[in-house]
């Protein structure tokens, strides 16, 4: 019974560290997959929403715009790495990478908690207009797409 569970715990233990070998040398999309907006809002639905929603909405948009348009010159949706744009894959470039995922997670950390705590103090009509110019400059990434394809 002893060995089972010595040979269970070895078989789990490799396991996990070729899963996360694995993990660890899987190409990295350059903009978050978490960059996306499930849906984008008119100003009448936004008007029947409470503050605490419209403070959500508000935090979500800025997420996505500070994780998408530092990148737009080389890409614009969230899934492309950097071997579709041609980058190579060496360990120069993942580690600038992956300092600037951490200087933009660093970065976020510390305006949602600026957010969250100075934004309930702002009238809701600039809540509105601020999610609404958001939106739009987010939907005007695919027109940006549209010009790069020209």
């Amino acid at each position: 019974m002893k060995g089972k569970i010595i040979l269970f715990s070895a078989l789990f233990l490799l396991t996990t560290g070729a899963i996360s070998a694995q993990a660890k040398n899987a190409p990295r999309s350059i903009i978050s997959t978490t960059a996306l907006i499930r849906k984008y809002h008119d100003q009448k639905e936004l008007s029947g929403m409470q503050k605490g929603e419209l403070l959500e909405l508000y935090i979500e948009r800025i997420k996505v715009l500070v994780k998408t348009l530092p990148y737009i010159a080389l890409v614009t949706k969230p899934g492309v790495t950097m071997a579709d744009l041609g980058i190579p894959d060496d360990s120069e470039h993942k580690k600038v990478l992956d300092n600037q995922a951490i200087g933009t997670t660093t970065f976020l950390d510390t305006t949602v908690e600026f957010q969250r705590k100075m934004m309930p103090y702002s009238d809701k009509g600039n809540l509105i207009a601020a999610i609404l110019f958001y939106e739009s400059t987010l939907k005007s990434l695919h027109e940006f797409n549209d010009l790069n394809e020209m």
